[in-house]
């Protein structure tokens, strides 16, 4: 029995397979797609569609950077667990990935789905290796950088915490000075180079804050409004120092400020940090309850 591309199609819509693997199946079931998706599900492949539903919380923030084209990537790619995630498997995933998004440059995730990896699409790769490994995959985001310069990576704790630097009017023999700004932005999370980048809203809600606390607090109770007003602007400060790049006290000597560390070897262009798992939901089961529902689920 011979098929077309439209059951491959179909079947892929079935299974949630990848094409190779939806042609395989066709060619070996003759063309039967029910006996074709059948032998998808004994070799593992379908099995993939039914983790999507799943959590995937734990997984590896990772970096690449193509010195040759003069681009650098960092991406986070979430799996179910942390042992899969320290296994060399899924960080070789990550890096395959990386790679493509280097060479195609991407505008999205989807947009990256469809690139080729190999043979195949990313999507499919992924839904490929989903069935290897057996937990849900998932590319949850990623930064592309066309270096001003030179580009720098760190990466923390085997993916916990990834940094990507790019900077401009860079100065030879400076390597371990950039290397070492960008582990201050994986320890001191900075949210932008220096004050002047930070938007009037930001600071008039920190102002706002501030007053309030200031307001709130006894000592302060006969000061005068313009009073209150002039401690809150020196207040902003610290702000500043904790949250500007520039000016955060440098962590292998904090006798000094990162701009004073970097001096005129190099210009800071942007820096992106990604933290695994920021702002996902952990899935949190008690053993109890995981064999309570495991019982039940054995006297259906």
């Amino acid at each position: 029995m011979s098929f077309t591309a439209k059951d491959v199609m179909e079947l892929r819509d079935r299974s949630g397979a990848g094409m190779l693997d939806c042609k395989k199946a066709l060619t070996d079931a003759d063309g039967d797609m029910e006996k074709a998706t059948e032998l998808l599900r004994e070799r593992g492949i379908a099995k993939a569609v039914k983790k999507e539903g799943r959590i995937a919380a734990e997984g590896v923030v990772g970096a690449y950077v193509c010195d040759k084209c003069g681009v650098g990537v960092l991406l986070e790619i979430n799996c179910e667990s942390d042992f899969v995630s320290r296994g060399e498997k899924f960080h070789g995933i990550v890096d395959e990935v990386a790679k493509v998004i280097a060479k195609d440059k991407p505008a999205d995730i989807d947009a990256l789905n469809a690139c080729k990896l190999g043979d195949a699409t990313v999507k499919d790769y992924i839904i490929n290796q989903t069935a290897v490994i057996g937990e849900k995959i998932s590319i949850r985001r990623f930064e592309i950088y066309e270096n001003s310069g030179k580009i720098e990576t760190y990466i923390h704790m085997g993916g916990k915490v990834g940094v990507m630097v790019d900077a401009a009017d860079f100065t030879a023999g400076s390597e371990e000075t950039l290397h070492d700004i960008a582990l201050q932005i994986a320890a001191s999370r900075p949210g932008y180079i220096c004050r002047d980048e930070v938007p009037a809203e930001v600071i008039a809600k920190e102002k706002e804050i501030m007053l309030v606390q200031m307001q709130n607090d006894p000592k302060n109770a006969n000061k005068p409004a313009n009073i209150l007003e002039k401690i809150v602007e020196g207040k902003l400060g610290k702000f500043y120092q904790d949250n500007c790049l520039l000016e955060q006290p440098f962590v292998k000597d904090d006798s000094k400020k990162v701009a004073d560390v970097i001096g005129k070897k190099f210009k800071v262009v942007r820096f992106v940090r990604f933290e695994m798992g920021e702002g996902l939901e952990k899935k949190s089961e008690n053993l109890q309850d995981e064999v309570a529902k495991q019982i039940e689920s054995m006297k259906k």
